[in-house]
């Protein structure tokens, strides 16, 4: 018989289970800090607002999430940080006129950020389904807008993929299509099809990986290229010249092929009748990121990004990284039953433990290559949501779209 759930939590938690639930409950802690009038703003390092950021779609819909999760995950305090999540999202981030929502507002609630990107709206349906599978007041009412943005907007029917960007108006589409977009509008698809029961979400987050993984990376030597044209033609050399940029760096991404190495496992899950290379290439695409990213250049951590000869362009260690890894290393223990990701998935919770923990309630967000505290990509620790989910997966604790097969099957 198929399961598709994860296996329970011990009856008597071990250390690090118990380390796990602290964790946990510390980044809920941190996303508390980040309240504001309009969702959730910038946090430096300290804890302190950081007001030079104003307030962005793709962290208050993040945070959103994640309070749904918590909620869920029986912090019964959490149910009101997700709804103020999902009033900030109904509020001064939608644009009332236009539709859809804004990149980011002032702390007044004016725009500051008026275009309306798939990156950001792929969370805002991600934070409308969890929040909805929480029962969140006012989630139900989110998610069909947000259904109905993400279908008209940005899902190509044609091509099977999403398109990256509009202004304001939604007249002018951005001349590009981006991989990392599309990735999140896959967990986005699959959480929507947990809270609705609606199975052409899965059809469509199929679609994606049809093409992103089983075409693009498979070509590439599950090296995934990130960046192509509106017609979906690989652009190898984009952003040669900014190659730390935080959303769209220059090469490939090693972290990005692990996320979707847990992403595919989930899509697996998701159908009765799943295509047998999914979890083929989850493992192919978590190997090679980890063969050519872990420990490099002479100390632990994944470096940011390669070039396309496998080279470091990036050096930093950025936490999401290892946040995922860990995550994804867990997905496939459980999937496979390998103690090869079991053993990967120790040795990534003990770098988390020595290197981006250090007393507050959210991880050090980048590190540079020789580990110590860096700030050059990404300032202040804005983000709980790759840590979160880390820690709930290797708690055993179920999400929403996160289903797992078990290994025994």
């Amino acid at each position: 018989m198929t399961s598709s759930h994860p296996s329970p939590a011990p009856t008597s938690p071990s250390p690090h289970l118990s380390w796990l639930h602290e964790q946990r409950h510390a980044l809920v802690r941190w996303a508390w800090r980040a309240r504001h009038p309009h969702g959730f703003a910038w946090l430096g390092d300290d804890g302190s607002l950081d007001h030079t950021h104003g307030i962005q779609l793709w962290i208050t819909a993040r945070m959103t999430h994640v309070a749904a999760l918590a909620h869920r995950h029986g912090d019964e305090a959490a149910r009101e940080l997700a709804g103020h999540g999902v009033a900030a999202l109904r509020g001064a981030l939608h644009d009332e006129v236009s539709g859809g929502w804004f990149s980011r507002v002032d702390g007044e609630g004016a725009p500051s950020g008026t275009n309306k990107a798939g990156y950001e709206h792929a969370f805002v349906l991600l934070a409308a389904a969890s929040a909805t599978s929480a029962a969140v007041p006012g989630a139900p009412e989110l998610l069909r807008e947000a259904r109905e943005v993400v279908l008209e907007r940005f899902w190509d029917e044609k091509s099977g993929l999403c398109r990256e960007s509009w202004d304001r108006r939604w007249r002018v589409p951005e001349s590009y299509g981006g991989a990392n977009s599309n990735m999140h509008m896959v967990e986005a698809f699959l959480a929507a099809s947990a809270a609705t029961g609606d199975a052409d979400w899965v059809g469509r987050a199929q679609r994606i990986a049809d093409f992103l993984i089983g075409r693009q990376a498979r070509a590439y030597g599950y090296r995934l290229p990130e960046h192509y044209t509106p017609e979906w033609t690989v652009l190898p050399e984009y952003n040669r010249e900014r190659p730390d940029d935080p959303f769209r760096p220059y090469g490939w991404t090693p972290g990005h092929s692990i996320e979707w190495a847990r992403l595919l496992v989930h899509l697996e899950a998701a159908q009765p009748e799943a295509p047998t290379a999914l979890v083929e290439h989850a493992e192919a695409l978590f190997d090679t990121a980890v063969r050519n990213s872990w420990s490099r250049d002479g100390a632990d951590g994944f470096c940011y990004t390669l070039d396309w000869t496998d080279e470091p362009v990036v050096r930093l260690r950025m936490h999401w990284v290892v946040a995922e890894a860990a995550a994804a290393a867990e997905v496939l223990h459980r999937r496979t039953g390998s103690d090869h990701y079991r053993a990967c998935a120790e040795r990534w919770w003990a770098y988390i433990r020595t290197h981006l923990t250090d007393g507050r309630d959210n991880w050090r967000h980048e590190l540079g290559e020789n580990n110590q505290p860096s700030a050059v990509v990404w300032q202040g620790r804005p983000d709980v949501y790759h840590g979160y989910t880390a820690t709930a997966l290797a708690a055993g604790l179920s999400i929403p779209g996160y289903a797992i097969r078990s290994a025994r099957n």
